[in-house]
């Protein structure tokens, strides 16, 4: 027996059997849902069951309980044991359609000896994208690696360069083999703009921002974008590593300050030297510790998926909306996700 599934937003239908996802009944009847990895790394399909319930084989790695109890759903796992009526998360952003596009190799420095700073060139008529968003790069034999671009919009389709920081994995194809044979000139195959990490204005909320490792990149795109902005909320941006010499943006972040409002810049180490005398451990501590109450904010998490599993429980266990809760689970879903 089918069940029907009804998008609120959109008015559309579509029917799903009881063994099939969500996910997979909406794309063989060609309704477009927000989606990524597709197996519940990455928590972009999610959705909300506004009427009748769903099941999982095996509860995703994406959602907590706390959003399961609220109403939240992965498209991409759920099946479901009833007719459902759904919304969608929606903002103000129009995301662009995405292109395969030949870039070119424009530069290739170190932050830190396992963070690479690779800056692509791209060709004329290159698709504007939205701060938060990511890449895929082409590989000859049609596997992909998927990158956040660093910057805003705004300098980037300006200079016609695009940034992205990139951690080096021992042995990895791309990351360890390729970029260390790359050159300046080298042919890249990318797909781009990708993703549907990215500021909701619409909230109206003060910001907190926590990023762990390569995962500041998003984060960065996207507060450099709201430099200068009047209508920029209070900004907190918390970002963990392991040691001082990962921090590789703490002095271009320093000149945020007075450029953001209310800015406030919270690196945590989790390994550092006897002589720090900043915050130490994990980043989501420093943020529970610093803020009993987390109902008014709206928070963005990009970095390890760990982090934002562990993250996303203790927040909202300490008041924070999971209708404001944002995340990017960034080595996991990009290193794996296919293009959406």
């Amino acid at each position: 027996m089918a069940y029907r599934v009804h998008i609120l937003e959109t008015d559309q239908a579509f029917d799903v059997q009881p063994d099939e996802s969500v996910l997979d009944a909406a794309e063989r009847a060609a309704v477009k849902l927000p989606h990524e990895c597709t197996f519940g790394g990455c928590g972009t399909c999610r959705i909300k069951v506004e009427a009748g319930s769903v099941r999982y084989d095996e509860f995703p790695m994406a959602l907590t309980p706390e959003e399961a109890a609220e109403g939240y759903a992965l498209a991409c796992q759920a099946r479901p044991e009833s007719d459902l009526h759904i919304s969608v998360a929606s903002s103000r952003q129009v995301f662009p359609e995405p292109q395969q596009l030949a870039a070119t190799v424009h530069r290739i420095d170190a932050y830190t000896d396992d963070i690479v700073h690779l800056t692509l060139a791209l060709p004329q008529g290159a698709p504007d994208y939205v701060p938060g968003q990511y890449m895929n790069v082409l590989l000859p034999d049609g596997e992909t690696r998927s990158f956040s671009m660093a910057s805003a919009p705004s300098s980037s389709l300006e200079s016609g360069l695009l940034d992205f920081h990139i951690r080096r994995i021992p042995g990895g194809r791309y990351t360890d083999q390729w970029l260390g044979q790359a050159r300046p000139g080298d042919a890249v195959k990318i797909e781009a703009p990708l993703g549907v990490f990215s500021y909701h204005e619409e909230d109206w909320r003060p910001l907190i921002m926590m990023a762990t490792g390569t995962g500041i990149a998003p984060i960065k795109a996207i507060l450099e974008s709201l430099l200068d902005n009047e209508d920029c909320p209070p900004v907190s941006l918390y970002w963990g590593m392991r040691t001082e010499a990962d921090l590789y943006l703490q002095d271009q972040i320093a000149t945020w300050a007075g450029r953001l409002y209310e800015f406030n810049f919270v690196p945590v180490l989790s390994r550092p030297s006897a002589a720090w005398q900043g915050r130490r451990g994990y980043v989501q501590d420093a943020v529970l510790e610093d803020h009993a109450d987390l109902s008014e904010y709206a928070i963005y998490l990009c970095g390890a998926p760990a982090m934002i599993l562990d993250a996303k429980h203790r927040l909202a266990g300490q008041g924070a909306s999971v209708d404001h809760l944002y995340a990017d689970s960034f080595t996991f879903q990009h290193a794996l996700a296919p293009a959406a």
